[in-house]
């Protein structure tokens, strides 16, 4: 694996608003420096175990709460002005990874050294979590949400698509996509740390009908508009140039976190955090760049 960069970034504040998006989606090395706290209220943090005393957030406390009831808005990025850009982790799990797993044909699906960086450098981040990801890291879960630097939002729980085509994902039934999603929210919540009501479609794949399924739950949306192509990538190189080649101030990049599956990621993470800063941008919370709190 390639050296970690260390840098520091520049100060900001947010505008006031965030973008909507279209309802339907088809190593140098250098001197740390401290990163500055972020200001945000963090919800109790600990052991999730059923027999913790854990302070679970009312939507309405959290970024990305939304009215209940109402199809959520789905948002690509933050505004254009400033020099904020949100780095994202997708943690896909399942059911055939949860298997290659158990079958020891996969050793894992959590690339720690992707958290070493980010815990080194004191960067940012926002991790969309799926449930059964959660329930088979649950340390690691834990090790995210005791980082103040880091927040905690929604995947589904198995990895299923919304909708009949995308990317041959295993299609949920109409009937379960409400449940699964707030079973994740509870899942993810027992974790405490910075939670959010931010939710991102498997593969970016939805429609009006899976929108529709989360009107109850008060979220947001969250697409993005700098996809990586990471998963599957055999080289860092065209993942780094994914990146640089079309972030912009407000920008939600899409990475993963899942190692066998995106296994070049952390190689490419220094060099994408060393582009930003060449260009004076800046990582920060998914919260702070889509100015939601």
């Amino acid at each position: 694996m390639v050296a970690v960069l260390v840098s520091s970034w520049p100060s900001t504040t947010p505008a006031p608003r965030f973008v909507l998006a279209s309802p339907t989606v088809a190593a140098p090395t250098s001197t740390v420096s401290p990163w500055p706290s972020p200001s945000a209220r963090l919800t109790s943090s600990g052991d999730p175990s059923p027999t913790s005393s854990l302070r679970v957030p009312e939507p309405t406390s959290v970024p990305g709460a939304t009215q209940q009831g109402r199809r959520p808005p789905v948002v690509n990025n933050g505004p254009r002005t400033g020099n904020l850009v949100a780095l994202t982790f997708d943690a896909d799990m399942t059911v055939s990874m949860k298997a290659s797993l158990d079958s020891g044909r996969v050793k894992s699906y959590a690339n720690l050294r992707i958290l070493d960086q980010l815990e080194r450098e004191r960067v940012p981040a926002t991790f969309f979590l799926t449930g059964m990801w959660v329930e088979r890291y649950p340390q690691v879960t834990r090790r995210i949400a005791r980082n103040e630097r880091f927040e905690l939002a929604n995947h589904t729980y198995g990895h299923e698509s919304f909708v009949d085509s995308c990317y041959g994902l295993p299609r949920i039934a109409s009937s379960k996509m409400t449940s699964d999603v707030d079973k994740t929210f509870k899942i993810i919540s027992r974790y405490g740390g910075r939670q959010t009501r931010f939710f991102r479609f498997p593969g970016l794949c939805h429609d009006r009908a899976a929108l529709d399924a989360l009107a109850p739950l008060g979220v947001t949306v969250v697409d993005g508009d700098v996809v990586s192509g990471d998963p599957f990538a055999k080289r860092w190189q065209p993942i780094v140039k994914a990146v640089l080649s079309n972030v912009r101030p407000g920008s939600v990049i899409i990475l993963h976190v899942t190692e066998a599956n995106a296994p070049m990621t952390d190689d490419a993470l220094p060099h994408i955090l060393a582009g930003l800063r060449e260009r004076g941008l800046q990582p920060a919370m998914l919260s702070e760049v889509l100015a939601t709190r």
